[in-house]
């Protein structure tokens, strides 16, 4: 079939996607479950590829790496099983794959002229920090009786994220920058769909005798995305998660969405409690921190809305939107 020539590009948007978009709780993670899942999740990506948008996508990686890691361990008195840090890479691998296929299909099937490629991409932290003695990140699905009284019995973290639902939790050191960032804005800037920093890209330190050396963690997705945006200088993150917005009172009876908020005011709502420790505060502040770095630039906003949702978000009418400036 002939393909539609490459409309006129509309600027150049960072899109994260969460690892539980692709393996939703509750659900067999099979890998068929999740190509389905995945081939779901991209109708809005090959809707902004069709308007000219330089993409890059980030994606989580979650519910992967935590059954992976499963998988080592059990397999492990018959082969050497894989660090973290190294299966952070792997994951980055197979689930680009997956995204980079079932892509390359739709926009194929759609008559648009971008190519997707898979890089897989390294994150620089501190071998200091603190996060890193401090597990915090949930990973893996959610932990029958029998594996949680094995992972207490040797001493790895959990934490009960409601009632009766525990995961195990891994570091999370603070991402500074993307080893990478100028292959992808070389790729980008070529028109192609750029897959990077999966699952938060595998962490690394810069050893002084060494140089790089990997780090057992996993960074989080969306605050590698906004450095990422920042470092390719994108006009617009978009942050696809599976609430429709940032609330107020989120949970109560007098919840609110939050259409539209400034940097000054989400500053405000993160210094104090409302958003709690959840999910979805490392979201706000990572979008706060894009807009702090590129809200200079005309246009340049963050965006928090439901997969589902994310076209009508950034159009405005979805979602919410944090930019440095009343619009």
């Amino acid at each position: 079939m002939n393909s539609a020539p490459v409309p006129t590009p509309a600027g150049t948007i960072v899109v994260a996607l969460g690892g539980n978009a692709v393996a939703p709780p509750n659900e067999r993670p099979t890998i068929a479950n999740q190509f389905r899942h995945t081939r779901a999740s991209l109708a809005p990506i090959v809707d902004l590829a069709r308007d000219g948008w330089r993409i890059t996508l980030v994606h989580g990686n979650g519910p992967q790496v935590g059954d992976d890691l499963a998988r080592n361990e059990l397999a492990a008195d018959q082969i050497e099983p894989l660090p973290l840090g190294v299966l952070v890479a792997a994951t980055a691998g197979w689930m680009g794959y997956m995204i980079q296929q079932s892509l390359q299909n739709a926009l194929t099937r759609a008559g648009i002229a971008r190519q997707v490629v898979t890089l897989v991409t390294q994150t620089l932290c501190d071998a200091n920090d603190p996060n890193l003695r401090n597990p915090t990140k949930p990973i893996g699905h959610a932990l029958d009786p029998a594996r949680l009284a094995r992972l207490r019995a040797r001493g790895v973290p959990v934490r009960e994220e409601q009632p009766g639902r525990w995961r195990r939790l891994a570091p999370s050191p603070k991402p500074i920058a993307v080893v990478e960032r100028d292959t992808v804005r070389h790729l980008v800037a070529a028109g192609h769909i750029v897959v990077a920093c999966g699952g938060g890209g595998p962490p690394v330190y810069d050893d002084p005798t060494l140089r790089l050396e990997g780090i057992d963690a996993v960074a989080d997705k969306d605050r590698v995305a906004a450095i990422l945006g920042r470092d390719i200088s994108a006009d617009v993150l978009l942050i696809l998660t599976n609430v429709q917005a940032v609330y107020r009172a989120y949970g109560t009876p007098h919840q609110e969405a939050i259409r539209r908020l400034t940097l000054a005011q989400a500053d405000h709502l993160l210094a104090g409690k409302e958003l709690g420790t959840g999910s979805m505060r490392p979201k706000v502040e990572a979008a706060a921190d894009f807009v702090r770095v590129r809200g200079a630039t005309e246009g340049a906003r963050a965006i928090i809305a439901e997969l589902s949702q994310g076209l009508a978000a950034l159009r405005g009418d979805a979602g919410t939107t944090i930019s440095a400036a009343p619009s």
